[in-house]
């Protein structure tokens, strides 16, 4: 039955992988510097290495949140999220499974008659805020400063271009890990108190009850990588705004740099060493920071390549998730509880 309730967890994370592989190799593969196959390969082995090795931060956050006891409601919930992630990913359009589950996190605060606590709520909503403008920063810096180098550069034009090649990749491996490691708690993070699973022996290895559940979340990205992602990664890569092999560099570096600001434990533990004020660990909307990359680069040649109206559909994905997420949500919290007479509480 544990295995059963925590299938919507992994059909979340399937619609996870296929909708935000596109913000880790999108740009990539749209420049044709790396073909779809190898890209999801990398990226689905990536993404399992970040949610086991560092997936806990994160996670800890969203649980926090919604505190749900039960796995008949943490499966309504993760249900909820990956239905509202897919509606949006059959559309195109790269939408946020952070913005989804939170979505549907409120939907079950509001079901259940649990107060929501607003301080932590702020915090995530403002890292939305915060991820593009700081993805646009990045890619901004970035950006420049490889044309400085290329531009500088006597290596030759293949070798420069084979140069680029392999930098799109270990940069999209970096980016594959910090989207595991921020990310997972989308997958799964509904699920920590209401799953309790023993150690498990692999090998030489010990998988403790989180870190289970982080690989089964990792491996349910990584299938959908493989089996749906394409068509969003046409969407960001093209879709948006054309772009060469250097902005792409730019913008899967400023993603992955985002994204591991927000889920790394070692660099706040390291800030609070220094009494400095610790970056907040929240799952970061992906999406919103790889478009926010995006636009950056874009307007910094005054804009005229981007494709407003793509970027209209886009942000209307965003608005659509959270609501469609938290009425999916209380629908089916109602029919859980009073056609499948499943109880929703701890208890």
């Amino acid at each position: 039955m544990t295995f059963l309730f925590l299938s919507s967890g992994l059909f979340l994370g399937w619609s996870l992988g296929a909708n935000d592989a596109a913000n880790v190799f999108g740009t990539a593969v749209g420049s044709r510097m790396i073909s779809f196959r190898r890209a999801a390969l990398i990226c689905a082995l990536f993404v399992i290495l970040g949610a086991v090795l560092q997936g806990g931060g994160t996670s800890a956050t969203l649980d926090s949140l919604g505190k749900v006891g039960s796995l008949a409601a943490a499966f309504t919930l993760a249900l909820s999220a990956g239905i509202a992630v897919f509606l949006m990913t059959r559309a195109g359009l790269p939408v946020s499974s952070s913005q989804a589950i939170v979505g549907a996190i409120i939907g079950w605060n509001m079901y259940s008659g649990t107060p929501t606590d607003l301080a932590l709520l702020g915090k995530i909503a403002g890292s939305w805020v915060a991820s593009p403008i700081l993805g646009a920063v990045f890619a901004v810096g970035i950006f420049l400063i490889l044309k400085q180098i290329i531009l500088r550069s006597p290596i030759h034009i293949f070798r420069l271009d084979q140069g680029i090649r392999t930098a799109l990749i270990l940069i999209g491996a970096f980016g594959a890990f910090s989207l595991g490691a921020n990310n997972i708690a989308n997958v799964m993070g509904v699920f920590m108190r209401a799953v309790s699973l023993p150690l498990l022996k692999l090998g030489p290895f010990t998988l403790g009850h989180e870190q289970q559940l982080f690989l089964l979340g990792g491996l349910a990205i990584a299938a959908g990588v493989f089996t749906y992602s394409r068509k969003t990664m046409d969407t960001v890569g093209k879709g948006l705004m054309k772009m060469n092999a250097e902005a792409a560099i730019a913008v899967v570096l400023a993603h992955a740099l985002v994204l591991f600001l927000f889920s790394s434990v070692s660099l706040q533990s390291f800030l609070h060493s220094l009494s400095l004020p610790a970056i907040p660990l929240v799952p970061v909307s992906s999406s919103h920071t790889i478009v926010g990359a995006i636009v950056g680069i874009g307007l910094l040649y005054g804009g005229r390549n981007i494709r407003y109206g793509m970027l209209g559909k886009i942000a209307t994905g965003w608005l659509l998730a959270p609501i469609i997420a938290g009425l999916l949500c209380l629908i089916a919290l109602f029919i859980v509880e009073n056609v499948f007479l499943l109880s929703l509480s701890s208890g």
